[in-house]
């Protein structure tokens, strides 16, 4: 399917021009991510998304991938129904940092979603921050943030209950939620529990074998005012999934009696432990401090499933633990001058179990591990300023990290000595945006992140559950990315809309490459030769894009909404196209009232043909994409004041599709969920 082919000027000027006649009394969402404190989105110099609780519920996504599918600027990498990787501007989970309730995500993930270890089920928020973000959260946000925030204990008297309940016909799939706030004086207790239990999902081709998995979470905090201004929390969260499949992950084997591999994690859990304190600031200059420390669990069974053997020749099981020091202030030094700063401080380490079996009849596991007593150890400092002249915002931000890594041993205990490294980076952000009418914000920032490499690129030599054999790079250096950007935003009581250009330059970009012959032989060995990758830094990548959005309450209780997303990435080395790239998108909807209490909305999303693949660099095993359009229809019934009801239809014409960034070997990708009916209640006592 061939879209229709829209000038990014063009758009940029048929929005702002037809939106600035509109109403001005101006309204706009807040975000906290985006500047790490509350701001308005429209005195905000960058592009961001925000989900509240009522589109996450309307949305009624399984994860945070699924909830931001079709998002303009966003896409979704997935290998499993559990597996849903968001993309930022073409980048991967590798570039982009996740955040539960502004704590980041630290793991080495080798198949699945790490976005999957949040608590979706209970989210009150996402926040969206796209394009470089390192000021903030240092390594890792080249493509943006994405943080979930969760129910916080409140000081509300007396005991309420919040539950959910929902069921999709495609997986036969069940859900439930439900958050207790308790409070009496100094005191505030918050529980919270969600769990799933899905099946294998059906598409239009049939079940699609091994995408069920059972989800459970739970979650708490107690705060202690202590006076006005300031509190004391503790927090406990635990996800756990079991019997988790990655379908997408299944490659062919080089012996006949094993046929395939397909990789699978009985069980995977996260723990997080955070003690926190906070202070508001009080007069004309008030100071806020919010400080934390945090340990944070990520464990995972990842096994390697022999599809004729009908058994796991390999198993591994690894913990991934992150002790870290979060502090950060900010300061209204004036009425039009706020400055931020703050530290943040934390060290992963990962000791992986893993047994293989070598050869026929594959019936011995002998050790083989990948590294052991990895580190890698981070800190940062940074420091913010927000000022406003006038109609004239500007903010300004300035970042120092250092990363360190080291292991004991990688490649089964072979190499012992070269393996640590340090580097250092300097990260930076300036933008403004200026208000020319409530309905025209012209805005442009300039960007720059950095990303070091992770456990996994770092130590991991050995094979995987793709069937290559891996070659670890302690090596690897940093990735720099400098990101331009051009944007107009604006809000009224009518219009809500955003439109920006960017261009991201990345150096030093890491990726794995697939090697052939004499280089095959000296990374991995003459027995690894013909299934080898090797972490690599290409001299560069450039991403260029386009995105827009756009509500219009053409009559009252009436929304229709468009957003659009077009980017274009270049291998500068090979001088083709970059490896895995989004397809352009177009969606359009429909939200209104029908009946009292009742409103209904209609979703379309119209995906182009995706061409444009690494031919080189891949070796052949990226293939193009057919276009696709879905369609969505869902209906939202406000029982009374606390009961609520939604049936929706999601894939209403049964269409038989994969996005392009889906995992799997070429032409035999997993297919979407096809036609689902959706039940789901919402309550409150």
């Amino acid at each position: 399917m061939d879209l229709p082919r829209l000038s990014p000027v063009a758009a940029a000027l048929l929005i702002a021009f037809s939106t600035v006649n509109a109403q001005e009394s101006t309204l706009s969402p807040v975000n906290v991510t985006a500047k790490g404190y509350t701001a308005a989105d429209l005195e905000t110099p960058l592009a961001t998304t925000t989900l509240d609780r009522s589109e996450i519920a309307r949305r009624n996504a399984a994860n945070v991938g699924d909830a931001l599918r079709g998002e303009p600027g966003i896409a979704v990498s997935n290998d499993s129904a559990q597996g849903q990787n968001p993309v930022i501007r073409g980048l991967s989970k590798e570039s982009i940092v996740l955040l539960v309730d502004g704590v980041r995500f630290n793991s080495a993930q080798p198949a699945g979603a790490i976005a999957s270890f949040m608590s979706f089920g209970m989210a009150e928020r996402v926040e969206v921050v796209k394009g470089g973000a390192s000021v903030l959260y240092g390594t890792g946000a080249l493509g943006g943030a994405i943080n979930v925030l969760l129910p916080q204990a409140k000081f509300v008297s007396g005991v309420g209950v919040e539950a959910g309940a929902s069921f999709d016909s495609a997986s036969q799939g069940l859900r439930g939620t439900a958050v207790m706030n308790a409070s009496s004086g100094d005191h505030a207790l918050m529980l919270g529990a969600s769990l799933a239990r899905i099946d294998d999902y059906k598409s239009p081709e049939g079940t699609v074998a091994r995408t069920g998995y059972d989800s459970d979470s739970f979650i708490g905090q107690y705060r202690f005012r202590i006076d006005s201004q300031q509190q004391l929390r503790l927090s406990l969260q635990q996800h756990k999934d079991e019997d988790v499949w990655y379908p997408g992950s299944t490659r062919p084997h080089a012996s006949p009696r094993v046929g395939s591999t397909t990789v699978h994690s009985p069980t995977q859990a996260r723990r997080l432990l955070e003690l926190g304190y906070s202070r508001q600031g009080s007069g004309e200059a008030p100071l806020n401090v919010d400080l934390r420390v945090y340990r944070q669990d990520m464990e995972r069974q990842i096994y390697s499933w022999a599809n004729k053997l009908n058994r796991d020749i390999a198993t591994n099981q690894v913990t991934f633990e992150t002790t870290g020091v979060d502090a950060k202030a900010d300061w209204l030094v004036h009425p039009q001058h706020l400055v931020s700063f703050g530290l943040n401080a934390w060290e992963m380490t990962g000791n992986p179990d893993r047994y293989m079996a070598t050869g026929a009849p594959f019936t011995t596991l002998s050790a083989n591990n990948p590294f052991q007593n990895a580190r890698i150890k981070a800190v940062g400092l940074y420091a913010q300023d927000d000022m406003r002249f006038g109609r004239l915002n500007l903010l300004a931000g300035l970042r120092y990290d250092t990363v360190s890594g080291d292991a004991d041993s990688m490649n089964n205990g072979a190499r012992k000595s070269g393996l640590d490294s340090s580097d250092s980076a300097l990260s930076g952000s300036l933008g403004a945006i200026y208000e020319v009418a409530p309905l025209f914000r012209p805005y442009a920032n300039y960007a720059r992140a950095f990303r070091a490499p992770g456990m996994r690129e770092r130590y991991e030599s050995g094979l995987r559950g793709d069937g290559y054999y891996y070659a670890g790079s302690p090596e690897v250096e940093s990735e720099k990315a400098d990101q331009f950007e051009l944007g107009v935003k604006g809000a009224s009581a009518a219009v809500d809309y955003g439109v920006s250009a960017y261009y991201n330059q990345i150096d030093n970009y890491i990726t794995g490459q697939i090697l052939t012959g004499s280089a095959a032989t000296a990374a991995c060995g003459a027995a690894n030769a013909a299934n080898c990758k090797k972490t690599i830094n290409l001299g560069s990548a450039t991403i260029k894009g386009f995105e827009a959005r756009a509500r219009w309450q053409f009559v009252d209780g009436h929304w229709l909404s468009a957003g659009y997303s077009r980017l274009r990435g270049t291998n500068d080395d090979l001088d083709e196209p970059l490896f895995q790239m989004p397809a352009d998108e177009v969606s359009l909807g429909w939200l209104g009232h029908v009946l009292p209490g009742v409103k209904a909305d209609f979703t379309l999303r119209l995906v182009d043909r995706q061409d444009r693949v690494a031919t080189r660099f891949s070796k052949g095993s990226e293939n193009a994409t057919a276009g696709f359009v879905t369609a969505d229809l869902g209906a939202s019934w406000q029982i009374d004041k606390r009961n609520s009801l939604r049936f929706a239809i999601k894939n209403l014409a049964d269409k038989t599709y994969h996005e392009h960034l889906t995992e799997g070997v070429s032409g035999s990708e997993i297919k979407a969920p096809g036609r689902s009916v959706q039940l789901a209640w919402r309550g409150s006592f």
